[in-house]
């Protein structure tokens, strides 16, 4: 077993991180979007669950009057005294999210922020909503008006609680971490990440060829942490999606980068796909392409299937259901 750190240069939402952490490997995750940064930084910490509700009891005692966005959309995503408590909490943890247990309240405001109501109960603090991605607004009035569906009264507190011993209960190993918000392109703001650290093995999965709304999607979890309160179209520093071959282009800066804060021996691990609006672009080519350039040489490519062997939410709000494009995984190992 090799000596260095485990590594995903496009992070996410931290699962490399936190599989990492539970085989006790120190590991570091890297990602240009803060929202997959606030995750994957949660996901490094064990603060004890009643830690965190306290912390939040302490928040919600002290700010008051923090503001509240106005519009018909936020009268019916939250109920008033909802989005009071939210947008207290979202006052608190930007100017202070260091401890912890700030890290961990704030990845699970993030996660309740929007989701489906069940019969019974609340698991979410909004309306009905997706899950995975933020709605936008004039469809979500609209689905909502049409439906009469007002925002439900959520025990904010109890729903943090149920959600901090959920996650922060079980004991998990102790590691060396760091969840680092950079571009991986980006020679020097790697060099920084990596702090002098060197992989052993390195799994990611970039974002696919195509999926270029990550920023609009998460509209709502980038204003928690500081964003303005609409929706966002730009781009911001994703890497480019104007062609397979600027697509390529990108990705082979950022292995180049990992091969030159690699170990000798260390392995690469991707997978990757595509979506349906650019099958005419084979993903396999574009991975191969942008590893070409690289000193990392493919030894094994493996199909891996697709979202539709899995729970995938985003089909449940879909008219038309569509085969997803099929996933591999590609092995490498340094030339």
């Amino acid at each position: 077993m090799g000596a260095g750190i485990v590594l995903d240069p496009f992070c996410g939402r931290g699962t490399t991180i936190f599989a990492s952490r539970l085989a006790g490997r120190d590991t570091v995750g890297i990602d240009c979007n803060e929202v997959a940064i606030a995750a994957t930084a949660a996901k490094l910490v064990s603060p004890n669950p009643d830690d965190i509700v306290r912390e939040a009891e302490l928040i919600l005692g002290c700010f008051r009057d923090a503001g509240s966005p106005s519009g018909e959309f936020w009268e019916l995503a939250y109920s008033t005294k909802v989005l009071e408590q939210v947008c207290a909490l979202r006052a608190a943890l930007l100017i202070d999210c260091t401890t912890p247990e700030r890290l961990a309240l704030r990845a699970i405001i993030l996660g309740a922020l929007h989701g489906p109501r069940r019969k019974e109960g609340s698991s979410y603090f909004s309306n009905q909503s997706p899950r995975t991605y933020a709605p936008k607004p004039r469809y979500a009035v609209k689905f909502w008006k049409t439906r009469a569906l007002q925002p439900p009264a959520v025990d904010v507190l109890g729903l943090i609680a149920d959600r901090a011993r959920r996650f922060y209960s079980p004991r998990i190993p102790n590691v060396t971490g760091a969840a680092a918000l950079a571009d991986s392109r980006n020679k020097s703001e790697f060099a920084q990440a990596m702090a002098g650290r060197r992989a052993w093995l390195v799994v990611s999965s970039p974002p696919y060829y195509g999926l270029d709304t990550y920023r609009a999607d998460q509209w709502l979890r980038s204003w928690f942490l500081g964003a303005a309160p609409n929706v966002d179209y730009s781009r911001g520093n994703q890497i480019s999606h104007r062609s397979g071959e600027k697509f390529a282009e990108d990705l082979s800066l950022v292995w180049r980068n990992v091969a030159d804060h690699a170990l000798p021996d260390a392995r690469l691990i991707i997978r990757f796909g595509g979506i349906n609006e650019r099958s005419h672009i084979s993903p396999r080519d574009i991975l191969t392409h942008s590893l070409a350039r690289s000193p990392w040489r493919v030894r094994t490519i493996r199909h891996a299937g697709s979202a539709v062997s899995g729970r995938q939410q985003a089909q449940a709000f879909l008219k038309t259901k569509r085969t997803p494009v099929p996933e591999f995984d590609c092995y490498c190992a340094l030339s």
